[in-house]
């Protein structure tokens, strides 16, 4: 086999990132002026190794690879703190991404060919006019700052999106993507282990140096347990998917031991959205696994169960909506009150502001300023949805459940037709996650600051792309 010419100037590029990554990380308490000194030194010669086609087109799925590895690091590796804005390695990857990958699409002038290989056109136009519209929102922001702050966000997150749907165009590259996620996963639920038995916090969790009995409680890499939980949600079902799909008995066994330990850890951090995700998620699977005739019986019982749920404990629903009406000037609310009254707050915003939405990022501005309901102080809604909503109205919040929906269902669509190992374990990982996430995305605090949700979506609609594409739906993969 002929050696490639540019392994050896790519491991040096490699290893001077990873270096000069390491000394930023030994020098963060240094000044400013030298950090940006030294950043700018960075990108000069990074760009220079660009121009000499170091790093050249062929290699630009490898930076993505890497750019998925570092969104599990968090900001446990470096953190730099500028102005209201935090600097971190995934963001930094995420920039050098983003210019690499537009330096060559104009150089060689195939932008356009990247927009005609994309089959999932609608969701990339939506997610354009979200950010278009969250930029128009800022004029009747209170927040000015924080609405930019929750652009910057958005917008990364939309990056991402972006170059993982041009980028990953085969199913090998998904498949890939796929491994990536599972693999550095296992790094952190070990770092969970660690938080829950030695009790010790990494400086990135909101519990480091805190009281004894919360430093029990495993928080991995993220600010806190509740973002830990909701991750790993995603990742029981990548698991399992594994577990069904594998015709290796020692993956079959990892896999298994893997997804045992998940739902381990989302019980150590008592998030009870997640642990419902899981179990939400589980049906879901009993259902996609049933035979088609037994589906049907399978939507009558659970309709009924429904049904019956909803008469049995809708007096207690109603009883819980009028005591969060309730003021208790002399002691804290319940945790379920106080977050109902979040989603009160909330949609009495929305109705002020016609379903347009408070602004980008300001509904925790209105719910610290000009809270309606008590909240115990707390000034993030605690639901994803609820959040879109408040900042961006309820167009985009459609916008999205529809986006949601669509995906979920065309996977399922892809599912149904015959395919192998492969593809099925993939197809069921990304069903069941977008189950899992939707329903534990009322654990953390905010999503919008956490990037593995868009990490997620990026795979997810970069597998509806894919198998749309007629030429892949019939691509040959090997078996794991």
């Amino acid at each position: 086999m002929q050696s490639n010419p540019l392994v050896k100037p790519a491991t040096g590029v490699s290893a001077f990132l990873l270096v000069g990554f390491a000394i930023a990380y030994s020098l963060v308490e240094m000044q400013i002026e030298m950090m940006i000194f030294l950043g700018l030194w960075m990108i000069i010669i990074f760009t220079l190794l660009v121009r000499i086609k170091v790093i050249n087109k062929p290699q630009f799925p490898t930076i993505m690879y890497l750019l998925v590895m570092t969104t599990f690091l968090n900001q446990s590796v470096l953190n730099i703190h500028v102005g209201f804005f935090s600097i971190f390695l995934y963001r930094l990857v995420l920039i050098a991404a983003v210019i690499v990958f537009l330096f060559h699409a104009m150089k060689e002038r195939n932008l356009p060919q990247f927009w005609n290989q994309v089959n999932v056109k609608g969701i990339m136009l939506f997610l354009l006019f979200w950010m278009a519209y969250g930029s128009v929102s800022l004029l009747w922001a209170k927040s000015i700052i924080e609405g930019i702050k929750s652009l910057i966000l958005l917008g990364m997150g939309i990056m991402f999106v972006f170059l993982a749907v041009f980028t990953f165009r085969k199913m090998t590259s998904l498949f890939l993507f796929y491994g990536i996620w599972m693999f550095m996963t296992v790094f952190l639920m070990v770092i969970g282990l660690i938080n829950h038995f030695a009790h010790i916090q990494l400086p990135t969790s909101t519990l480091y140096g805190g009281p004894e009995y919360k430093l029990s409680f495993p928080t991995s890499v993220f600010f806190n347990q509740n973002d830990f939980a909701t991750f790993l949600t995603i990742s029981f079902f990548f698991y399992l998917s594994l577990t069904k799909n594998s015709k290796y008995v020692f993956l079959k066994t990892t896999s298994l031991l893997l997804a045992i330990i998940c739902v381990y850890l989302i019980y150590l951090t008592e998030s009870r959205a997640s642990l419902l995700g899981v179990m939400i998620g589980l049906l879901v699977y009993m259902f996609i696994l049933l035979p088609r005739f037994l589906k049907k019986i399978a939507v009558i019982i659970g309709s009924t169960v429904f049904l019956l749920s909803t008469i049995v404990f809708f007096g207690k629903l109603v009883d819980l909506f009028n005591a969060s009406t309730i003021n208790l000037s002399n002691g804290m609310l319940p945790s379920n009150i106080a977050r109902l009254n979040l989603l009160k707050n909330t949609l009495h915003y929305i109705l002020d502001s016609f379903g347009f939405g408070v602004g980008a990022g300001n509904i925790s501005f209105y719910l610290k300023n000009e809270s309606i309901y008590p909240t115990n102080h707390v000034v993030e809604v605690h639901n994803w949805l609820a959040e879109i909503m408040g900042n961006f109205g309820i167009g985009i919040l459609l916008g999205y459940i529809t986006m949601y929906a669509y995906l979920f269902i065309r996977l399922y669509k892809f599912y149904r037709v015959g395919r192998n190992r492969n593809q099925k374990a993939l197809l069921e990982a990304c069903m069941l996650g977008l189950i899992g996430f939707a329903v534990s995305s009322i654990s953390p605090s905010s999503i919008s600051n956490l990037f593995f949700h868009w990490v997620f979506l990026g795979l997810v609609i970069s597998t509806v792309s894919v198998l749309k594409d007629t030429k892949n739906q019939h691509q040959q993969e090997k078996s794991y």
